[in-house]
């Protein structure tokens, strides 16, 4: 069982902690997941765990870099007589002796005596000899050499490496189709309320549709995060209780909104408690999002986001996206600016505020609808900006701190 850490630090308010102190909580909790070993076709986007080296040269032989003719350079100047064809993938020319030329395609093998390859529009056969029109050639012009990419042996990849397509490519054109990687986890999502329905059915009265699973859906994908599970649950304490018990069982990361105030039928504490889950903190001195709970049972996490759903996103992106950083040593977490803000904003002290911002590369403007069940603005949003605890105003034409949405 991992070590659960947590520190005693004054709270202000009972109960309530700062937004540092929150992510310094979840930065010394949250632990790199184990590597594992993948089909080089599924590790899209994961990061390699140990160097990898070159198995071979590549190119493995002399590769012809353009259609066009193989001679060998000395033979210029001279007459040249055709003496066949050789494509790629086809090795029926193994020798060019001088004086003779081969017709060659990109990507076939240079045969052995000759050195250079003619491209097909500096060059013409007229009656079984080539002639050659290119007063620039070069010995070794369009001859890609054994290596040449990278020779074997050689560092191909380190550590550390992120699999882009283009790396996913070179690793490929080496031979290699497994590589060790650290995961992605294993994240499931919990939905609570009685007063949900999904989306596509009649609109029923007091009943509202369900969106916090498809906006963290969304988030992860954006973060090659995929197939994850969405459970429903009514207020029930029980009913909850097997869910997340199960959810606990098979992930990494258990995502729970709702629920997690201090309503008659908010049961997220209660119910993480049944389940063994440890709690690191509940309630973060922020708006929005403050009810906010992170605990953990052995090394699976687990968040109690609020249920409204700018809440749930603004949470998501400064705190369960930091905690994946951590679990996968992807660099996700947002990116920090300084921008000028073009309206003044008041606030008490003593709370974080995070206001969804339209950032146009030197200035942020604050749309209408900051409300934490508004989505609207969200949607428009393409940055949070942060106005910490102990400012209580700022005014038009100040810098503020702004979090760069992906």
């Amino acid at each position: 069982m991992s070590k659960i850490k947590i520190h005693n630090t004054p709270l202000g308010e009972v109960g309530m902690i700062s937004t540092e102190e929150a992510k310094k909580r979840i930065a010394e909790n949250s632990i790199q997941l184990n590597s594992c070993i993948v089909p080089l076709d599924k590790a899209a986007g994961l990061i390699l765990i140990k160097d990898i080296y070159a198995p071979i040269n590549v190119p493995a032989f002399p590769q012809s870099g353009m259609d066009g003719y193989a001679i060998a350079f000395t033979s210029r100047g001279k007459p040249i007589v055709m003496a066949g064809e050789q494509a790629a993938g086809s090795n029926l020319h193994s020798n060019v002796k001088p004086g003779t030329a081969v017709r060659i395609f990109t990507g076939a093998v240079v045969p052995d005596g000759a050195d250079t390859v003619v491209i097909q529009e500096k060059s013409k056969v007229i009656n079984g000899l080539l002639k050659i029109d290119d007063d620039q050639l070069k010995q070794g012009d369009n001859v890609r050499l054994p290596g040449s990419e990278i020779a074997k042996d050689a560092l191909a990849l380190p550590a550390g490496t992120k699999l882009t397509p283009a790396a996913i490519g070179f690793l490929a054109g080496m031979g290699i189709a497994m590589v060790e990687v650290i995961p992605f986890p294993r994240v499931s999502i919990i939905v609570t309320g009685n007063e949900l329905q999904n989306p596509g059915t009649s609109p029923e009265h007091g009943k509202v549709y369900e969106s916090n699973s498809f906006s963290l859906l969304a988030a992860l994908k954006q973060i090659y995060i995929n197939d994850v599970p969405v459970y429903q649950s009514a207020d029930d304490v029980d009913t909850l209780t097997g869910i997340l018990n199960e959810s606990l069982s098979k992930s990494d990361m258990v995502l729970m909104t709702g629920g997690v105030s201090v309503g008659d039928y908010d049961f997220t504490v209660k119910v993480s408690e049944n389940c063994g889950v440890q709690k690191i903190f509940h309630k973060i001195r922020q708006k929005p999002g403050k009810p906010v709970f992170f605990g953990k049972k052995e090394n699976v996490l687990f968040f109690g986001l609020p249920g409204n759903p700018a809440s749930v996103l603004t949470c998501f992106y400064e705190y369960v996206i930091m905690s994946l950083e951590k679990l996968t040593a992807q660099k996700i977490q947002l990116k920090i600016k300084q921008a000028t803000i073009l309206s003044s904003y008041k606030k008490p002290a003593g709370i974080t505020h995070f206001l969804k911002g339209i950032f146009d590369g030197k200035q942020v403007h604050l749309p209408g609808g900051q409300e934490s069940y508004r989505l609207n603005s969200f949607a428009m949003a393409n940055c949070l900006v942060m106005i910490p605890e102990a400012i209580t105003a700022v005014s038009a034409g100040e810098n503020v701190e702004i979090h760069v949405l992906p």
